[in-house]
């Protein structure tokens, strides 16, 4: 295995344990003046008054996002992520942004424990006066980046058996990983956490609904985090990933996608999709492309999250499906 994919695989693995991260002493740099899909004042869509809640995990937060804010630390809050965007063009009278990095539909309606400080329930934020309501959660509960960190590990065995990683494209060739929760240990695991998220989703939307029975609730997926073309992974991944397994994650992450909208728009919710818009800007895009970071990030950023571009994107997916 090359050096890069070396370090790549070992970025991976440490991640799938620490995906909730931490927002403290993440570096403070200026967002670029002009960059994809950053909301422009000229489209704000006919808005809401509020008052806006915010819910979900580090997706949501903007974890490592210039400027990191809010009174929990631990939550890696940005004051640009994607709810604060969304207030800031919908010009609603009163906005709550409670999502924190790590959480899971468990810490909607329980404390949650960060290492720099407990977030409240975050339902708690919530009261008969919301008018609007943005969710992004169910990734942790569905342990995605542990998948992601799985898949590294698979590899990192497969290589060192001697057996080297395909250098095909697609989803053919060697895929370890793929055969790990398909016909090995993990048989079934992915399966059972999506869909179990998914249950999670439509309860915490139900009781969204409950204390806020005059909101308008929105749903909020996940951006592409790997691309269409597995090979397009290659300088960024190197041989720590075999392409057969990038296609199988980019599969799961479509599946979370796909079972999150079920479960909200049967639950009463409005799902936005932030997937279909972001193909092309995945961690793999070049540096001044890409919408999420790789295992190596740029400086300051979070690892396979969003960065300002991504977060700004979201916010147009979410705009755009407030102003339908």
């Amino acid at each position: 295995m090359r050096r890069t994919g070396l370090l790549a695989a070992a970025a991976l693995i440490c991640l799938a344990g620490c995906s909730g991260g931490s927002g403290g002493g993440a570096a403070q740099r200026p967002a670029s003046a002009e960059q994809p899909g950053e909301p422009t004042a000229s489209s704000t869509p006919a808005g809401l008054s509020g008052p806006y809640v915010a819910l979900g995990d580090s997706y949501t937060s903007g974890l490592r996002i210039p400027p990191q804010v809010g009174t929990v630390p631990g939550c890696g809050r940005s004051g640009a992520d994607y709810p604060s965007l969304v207030a800031g063009r919908l010009h609603v009278t009163s906005f709550t942004d409670v999502s924190c990095s790590g959480a899971t539909t468990t810490d909607l309606a329980s404390p949650q424990r960060t290492g720099d400080g407990t977030n409240p329930p975050q339902l708690d934020a919530l009261s008969a006066d919301t008018g609007l309501v943005t969710v992004g959660i169910g990734g942790n509960d569905a342990g995605f980046l542990a998948v992601v960190g799985r898949c590294a590990v698979e590899n990192v065995r497969h290589t060192l058996a001697g057996a080297g990683a395909s250098t095909g494209g697609g989803g053919g060739g060697q895929a370890p990983c793929r055969s790990y929760y398909t016909d090995g240990a993990g048989r079934g695991e992915v399966g059972r956490k999506v869909d179990t998220a998914g249950e999670r989703l439509g309860a915490a939307v139900a009781e969204i609904r409950r204390r806020a029975p005059q909101a308008r609730v929105y749903v909020v997926g996940y951006p592409a985090l790997l691309p269409a073309d597995p090979a397009s992974c290659a300088a960024t991944l190197g041989a720590g990933m075999a392409p057969g397994d990038v296609a199988f994650l980019s599969e799961q992450e479509q599946r979370l996608n796909s079972v999150l909208r079920q479960r909200a728009e049967a639950a009463g919710a409005v799902f936005v999709d932030t997937y279909s818009g972001s193909r092309g800007h995945d961690m793999c895009a070049g540096a001044a492309t890409r919408w999420l970071e790789p295992p190596q990030p740029a400086a300051g950023l979070a690892a396979l999250h969003p960065n300002e571009r991504g977060a700004a994107a979201m916010a147009e997916a979410v705009l755009a499906a407030v102003a339908h």
